[in-house]
């Protein structure tokens, strides 16, 4: 198959890696995505038929808040640099992955669907992010229609899994909570108010559905998420009996920003195709995650 990973030592990069172990997983220590020279010279290396798109710049809400020049400018250069030298080097297949932070912070219905993609500015939060993985969405379509290309795009909500970063500043939230309720003796506190409604999809799911379209030669653009809905709240009491500790009392700190409130998607389109595709459950994912993460981190 001769694909290239970019953002292959991330979250869904080592989990593709699980599955699909004989292709080209490259990192930032690898090459540096800014730099068009250095793109263009992995390419050239590599001469690669599928180029997955994983790499971005990513990082929590107040990491997004404080750095909104960063997250736009490294993104875009990254994303443009990339599917221009693959032009160049005529790659067969691209698939980039996008997140729901490019999709509008408030729509009329929800969950929203891939038609939903340009009706409205993303949420203030991450705006700078929101716009630059958005941005990646029109460019892969205009290499579609200018020179009729097999490139697509997914997009997947809210992500986690057992290769998540923890630091405060890149992790995701359910990671970030992981860490937190094993790190808890009585008690834990979390930012906003726990109204949110978030999806999450394990890591390891994405990955699945990256194989599956590219096993089954599928060139589209589709959302990726598990059609269940929860608040922060729910979530939490969901992450407290996976992780075994029911008994810890949750305050919530609501002077602190909530977010975007809800940005939920519709993935009927792609599960059309994928009839027997099942999604991992949030009890059971954070469970594999919450054991992962207690074997090797030092309390």
């Amino acid at each position: 198959m001769r694909a290239l990973v970019t953002g292959g030592s991330g979250l869904v990069g080592r989990h593709l890696k699980d599955i699909l172990p004989e292709e080209i997983y490259i990192s930032s220590d690898d090459f540096d995505l800014t730099n068009i020279d250095r793109v263009h010279a992995m390419l050239d290396f590599f001469r690669p038929k599928i180029v997955i798109h994983l790499a971005a710049r990513v990082g929590g809400i107040m990491d997004n808040i404080n750095h909104p020049v960063d997250y736009l400018e490294e993104n875009i250069m990254m994303n443009t640099n990339v599917l221009k030298k693959c032009h160049e080097f005529n790659v067969d297949r691209v698939i980039g992955i996008l997140s729901t932070c490019v999709y509008p912070d408030k729509v009329d219905t929800y969950p929203m669907k891939e038609e939903d993609l340009f009706n409205g500015p993303p949420t203030p939060t991450n705006f700078s992010y929101g716009f630059a993985k958005r941005c990646m969405a029109a460019h892969i379509d205009s290499y579609v229609k200018q020179y009729d290309k097999r490139w697509c795009y997914l997009i997947p909500c809210n992500l986690y899994g057992k290769y998540d970063k923890y630091e405060e500043h890149h992790s995701h939230f359910v990671s970030a909570l992981i860490k937190k309720i094993y790190e808890a003796d009585d008690s834990l506190e979390l930012w906003g108010d726990g109204t949110p409604l978030r999806q999450f999809m394990y890591g390891g799911d994405l990955a699945r559905v990256i194989k599956y379209i590219i096993d089954n030669d599928i060139v589209d653009n589709f959302n990726v998420a598990p059609k269940e809905v929860y608040s922060i709240d729910e979530i939490t009491k969901i992450g407290k009996k996976a992780c075994e500790k029911d008994k810890l009392v949750v305050t919530y700190d609501n002077t602190k920003s909530n977010g975007q409130f809800r940005k939920d998607v519709d993935s009927s389109k792609l599960l059309l195709m994928l009839k027997d595709f099942k999604f991992t459950t949030l009890e059971e994912g954070i469970k594999k995650v919450y054991d992962n993460f207690s074997k090797r981190y030092n309390r």
